[in-house]
């Protein structure tokens, strides 16, 4: 199936090699049990007896070499050769394997443990073939959860290790391989050095640049709103118009009052809010403000004060800006038109799968998808809740698709929730959840291992994020078999008394309060500040203290934050769960796609990801597609459940591709060739300027290069930026230092460069100065290790 080469031995690098295998052990006739975490190995020995001896690999042993020899196109992989993969042992892992080596050697036998996916799948395979252990003696074990239950199930019924999922990986290793090393010295040649490509990431760049180019292309369109504020206290309407514009006042002007504080202060003054939906017996629907004002007047708006302005960076309509500011004069009478309440059910979410653990710990934690996947595998491979439990598996395996759950999962979350809140809170039968159609059922919801285990009793020994996340994943686990939350959901249609049809107009007021709390006891009730309607009857007049008519325009689609980007590439098939947070993590340490500004979840492409994905979709744009991307992915589970060829896989891949590569080489133009006219002209000669790509990203240039050499950089909209200063002075010359940006990022250089050549490193994250460090002092006191002298640092 493989080649596998040897290497010479070498010190490995690294904290994780030395401390890999651990001390050494003799288990002369016992059992050896192989995992990849040392962590998890001291979760699982604590439910084995003495006769078996845990160890961790450390994640994979072997893979693909990283250099081309005897002449190969793709490291590692032989194409002329069906794709023979040729595998050698990682050099940091060469200690571990001798370790593993030599107690597998005396061992009674060897079982693989690792993880249950086809990741773990395939570093059992590795293992096996490192430590020469025939496949037909090497025990597979795998569970769920880590806990004794599961270790001791799993130990009862071992298997042989799965090649199809070990060819399924193996063919996604080689695919990925394939595309990296061939597309990256393509965009070497023709965008920058140093660029790199893959088959999924290049997809995923694509969405994040096609959503900008939307969000550029955008056109709103305008529209009107007229909103008015009812007093049911008829007497007290003008006074509590009054107050209501004073508390509105308060607020900063950068920062108006929420919608929630809004309600709440509507709630307590028993006042409501409610939008004209009908005007002249017609749906109210206006994008001409003429109109808009004219019907406000009708409806007792009196305009005091008009403000117009232009936001030059908007387009179309949304360029030209208007606010009317007026009171309440010569109101018709209003009444109550109905009043209708129902009852509504909000059911409760399915529990977690990783893609949507990975969206709520976005959304409601903060977390990145890298940080949630790293704090969820802790929670998996277990910690010491210093109770009678002591070294504890908190989670089940956390990259699943599948939203099953087993039935004694279930009976555990019924009589929790039995016991502690009631039984009013059970629905009549378990709730069962379908999953995708490509979920793996043998695979099992996240959850809990084991409810009783709560987060407040485990509060102490948990870190901050530990404790965040694993209390995010019990409260969803319980909630899932709870009842419905039962809502009183009311509507409130008001309307003008004595008008003429053409003057009649029709408000609509809504509000919701909680009947009944259902899985909110476990997840909590959303604070979104209903508004809560006083008690009304038909026909009871209200007065209105305020009415506003407000410009508004559609938006653009929303900018995508690695939650949703997430949530994309899964409704697309695109990646599995246990690619999605490498992938997106991968396209911003390439510098592909950027956070829109320090500290904003929103990403945007930067110009490098733009051209490359432009290049790439001109050279490949079948491997760009994403619906070829999602075939791809379920070719590979074909490999895995119906024992599909991966090796004629390969070959129909390869095929097209390579024509597409060569085709590319020849024809493609680079991208320092091509420039896009802009809007300015040359401060240097006066002629046109346009776009061109360099090594740092777009700038403007003279249309005339190289005849006339001006070029200036440029803001994230194509503008052309001066010197930016800062109040940080040069200590050579005291001249002040500017902003500026190099291949390594931003950095403050001194004005006077190329004379002065000072400068200061920015940290890329904060934006602040990263001070040089001070020279180390030698010291007297000597090296226990070598004899040299210590630095002082």
């Amino acid at each position: 199936m493989a080649k596998s080469t040897g290497s010479k031995s070498r010190r490995p690098k690294g904290r994780a090699a030395g401390k890999a295998a651990g001390p050494k052990v003799q288990p002369s006739g016992k059992q050896l049990v192989i995992v990849e975490s040392p962590t998890k190995a001291k979760t699982i020995n604590k439910y084995l007896g003495p006769d078996y001896v845990v160890m961790a690999s450390v994640g994979h042993v072997r893979d693909l070499p990283t250099k081309k020899r005897n002449g190969e196109e793709v490291a590692g992989v032989d194409i002329e050769n069906d794709f023979a993969p040729t595998y050698e042992i990682q050099p940091r892992q060469r200690k571990t394997v001798s370790e593993l080596k030599r107690v597998a050697k005396t061992a009674a036998e060897v079982w693989f443990a690792t993880d249950l996916d086809r990741e773990g799948e395939a570093i059992a395979w590795h293992l096996a073939q490192s430590l020469g252990v025939p496949l037909g003696r090497a025990k597979r074990v795998v569970f769920n959860a880590i806990t004794r239950g599961e270790i001791q199930h799993a130990f009862a019924n071992p298997r042989a290790i799965d090649e199809n999922k070990v060819n399924a990986q193996q063919a996604r290793r080689i695919l990925d391989r394939i595309v990296g090393y061939q597309v990256s010295p393509l965009l070497w040649k023709k965008v920058a050095a140093k660029l790199s490509a893959g088959r999924v990431q290049s997809v995923a760049v694509r969405l994040v640049v096609e959503r900008e180019r939307d969000i550029e292309e955008f056109d709103p369109k305008e529209f009107w709103k007229i909103t008015s504020i009812f007093a049911t206290d008829l007497p007290k309407t003008q006074a509590l118009g009054k107050a209501w514009g004073k508390w509105l006042a308060q607020a900063p002007e950068n920062k108006p009052h929420t919608i929630k504080e809004r309600n709440a202060w509507l709630t307590k003054h028993c006042c409501l809010s409610a939008e004209l939906i009908e005007f002249g017996s017609k749906p109210f629907l206006s994008n001409d403000r003429n109109a808009a004002l004219k019907a406000a007047k009708v409806l007792g708006f009196e305009l005091s004060n008009q403000k117009e302005w232009d936001e030059p960076e908007s387009k179309g309509p949304a360029k030209h800006r208007v606010q009317y500011q007026g009171t309440v004069a010569s109101a018709p009478d209003y009444r109550i038109r109905s009043v209708e309440t129902r009852q509504t059910q909000t059911k409760p979410s399915a529990p977690f799968i990783t893609s949507s653990l990975q969206q709520a710990a976005a959304s409601q934690l903060g977390f990145t998808l890298k940080r949630t996947m790293r704090v969820a595998q802790q929670l998996y491979e277990g910690l010491d809740i210093h109770g009678a439990e002591g070294q504890t598996g908190m989670i089940t395996y956390m990259r699943t698709d599948s939203t099953h759950l087993t039935h004694e999962a279930i009976e555990m979350a019924q009589h929790y929730i039995g016991t502690e809140w009631g039984r009013q809170y059970l629905p009549d039968k378990p709730i069962l959840y379908k999953s995708k159609r490509t979920a793996q059922e043998a695979h099992e919801a996240i959850r809990p291992t084991d409810v009783n285990i709560t987060p407040k009793r485990v509060r102490s020994d948990l870190t901050s994020e530990q404790y965040k996340l694993y209390r995010l994943i019990w409260e969803r686990f319980l909630a899932c078999q709870m009842t419905s939350a039962k809502w009183n959901a009311t509507t409130i249609l008001i309307e003008t008394q004595n008008a003429r049809p053409e003057d009649m107009g029709v408000f609509k007021a809504t509000g919701r309060s909680l009947a009944f709390d259902g899985h909110y006891k476990a997840v909590g009730i959303p604070t979104n500040g209903d508004l809560i309607l006083p008690k009304l009857a038909e026909r009871q007049p209200l007065a209105p203290m305020r009415i506003d008519p407000t410009q508004h325009f559609s938006s653009p689609p929303p900018r995508y934050t690695e939650a949703s980007l997430q949530k994309k590439l899964e409704e697309e098939g695109i990646g599995r769960p246990s690619t999605y947070a490498p992938i997106i993590s991968t396209i911003q340490s390439r510098n592909y796609v950027e956070p829109l500004l320090r500290g904003d979840r929103r990403l945007r492409a930067t110009d490098l990801g733009k051209v490359v994905t432009k290049k790439l979709t001109e050279a490949f744009p079948t491997v760009m597609d994403v619906a070829y991307t999602r075939q791809m992915e379920l070719e590979l589970d074909k490999v895995e459940e119906e024992h599909q060829d991966w090796v004629k896989m390969l070959h129909d891949f390869y095929g097209p591709f390579k024509k597409n590569l060569d085709r590319a080489y020849k024809d493609m133009e680079h991208a320092g060739q091509e420039k896009d006219p802009a809007p300015y002209k040359c401060k240097t000669c006066g002629a046109k300027t346009v776009y061109r790509f360099g090594k740092n990203g777009r700038f403007l240039s003279c249309d005339r290069y190289p005849d006339c050499k001006y070029a200036a950089p440029i803001d994230t909209k194509g503008r052309p930026v001066g010197k930016q200063y800062t109040d940080i002075v040069c200590p050579i010359d005291g001249s002040r230092m500017l902003w500026c940006t190099g291949r390594y990022g931003p950095f403050l250089g001194a004005e006077t460069y190329p004379d002065v050549k000072f400068n200061l490193k920015l940290d890329p994250k904060k934006g602040t100065v990263k001070l040089p460090q001070p020279p180390p002092l030698l010291t007297d006191i000597r090296c226990t290790k070598c004899d040299n002298p210590l630095n002082l640092r």
